[in-house]
């Protein structure tokens, strides 16, 4: 039986989502291990920047498009995805494990009887079939699984691959208009965080807890954000709290992040947050509790009071950048 990949390129206001370029890079260079066939899919209005897609190894792309399918509908994206899968004959679909891929993926894999892992941190191909590898038990340990459905539906964590340039293709655009819509599931309105990026698709996060003391002390984190060009998250107890949103909000019950640098400031890393946050490529912990759990993961430690030592860093980084 041929491979056949399929990507699920997800938009938001117009605009491929950067994770959906990781999953085509990584699709792409899988498909050689599997000497597969990789096409992509994504749903929407119009799309500025899907020729793009080309960059990153993916030939073929196909667009359904409507008016109403600008912004998400669960139970009409899911019925256009596994059509094209019964139609296609695909029988490995990747996804971002975003909140919508975290949706719609199981979705799919229930309406094409398929097998099903999420959040996964990386593939391995033996034998022509592919094996997952994702966190379980609050990311204390990871479990390697193989898929042996007929369709075998798998959404991988942003910021966990690289989106690697490969080529400098333009994608075939397959557009199909589609008119019967199932729009009894549907999103009204997208309403923007406060924050300028989204934590779960930023390279570089800086998150604030209790150790800040009070939700006007915050400046602190967003001031070392904006001159790191990061997102700015927080710990359960300060959303709690009221003093962030929950949009910033990073753990097991928050959202789970893989950036390159995580700054942890004035957290002390209950098992619940290091859950959300344990694979970033890079941890920066700064907490005056030299027994703080954060510091057990942490790559890099500063035992010390955040507000001396956050002030001089944002210093140093003002320095910097009035040389450039």
């Amino acid at each position: 039986m041929e491979n056949k990949i399929l990507v699920f390129l997800e938009q938001r206001n117009g605009f491929i989502k950067k994770s959906s370029f990781e999953i085509a890079s990584y699709a792409s260079a899988l498909s050689q291990k599997l000497n597969a066939t990789v096409e992509a899919l994504t749903i929407g209005k119009e799309i500025t920047n899907l020729q793009e897609v080309g960059n990153y190894g993916i030939s073929k792309v196909y667009f359904y498009k409507n008016p109403e399918l600008e912004l998400y509908s669960s139970s009409a994206y899911k019925k256009i995805v596994s059509n094209h899968i019964k139609e296609n004959e695909n029988n490995l679909v990747l996804f971002s494990n975003t909140a919508m891929g975290k949706e719609l993926s199981p979705l799919v894999a229930v309406i094409n009887q398929g097998a099903l892992s999420v959040d996964c941190t990386k593939l391995d191909v033996e034998n022509d079939s592919v094996k997952v590898i994702r966190p379980v038990y609050a990311g204390k340990a990871f479990m390697t699984a193989e898929l042996k459905g007929n369709v075998n539906v798998i959404s991988i964590r942003p910021n966990t691959f690289p989106a690697n340039k490969t080529s400098e293709l333009n994608s075939e655009i397959i557009e199909k208009y589609i008119e019967d819509l199932d729009l009894s599931v549907r999103v009204t309105e997208v309403v923007k965080s406060d924050s300028k990026l989204d934590v779960t698709e930023a390279d570089i996060i800086v998150s604030g807890g209790r150790g800040l003391k009070a939700p006007e002390n915050f400046k602190l984190v967003e001031e070392l954000s904006q001159l790191l060009g990061a997102a700015t998250g927080a710990s359960r107890a300060v959303v709690d709290a009221g003093w962030r949103p929950h949009g910033e909000q990073v753990g097991q019950t928050g959202k789970t992040v893989s950036p390159n640098l995580y700054i942890a400031l004035g957290i002390s890393g209950a098992i619940q947050h290091l859950a959300g946050m344990r694979s970033s490529k890079y941890i920066v912990a700064i907490n005056k509790d030299k027994d703080a759990p954060i510091f057990q993961i942490a790559d890099y430690g500063i035992v010390a009071d955040l507000f001396d030592v956050v002030p001089e860093l944002i210093n140093e980084l003002k320095k910097i950048r009035g040389n450039e």
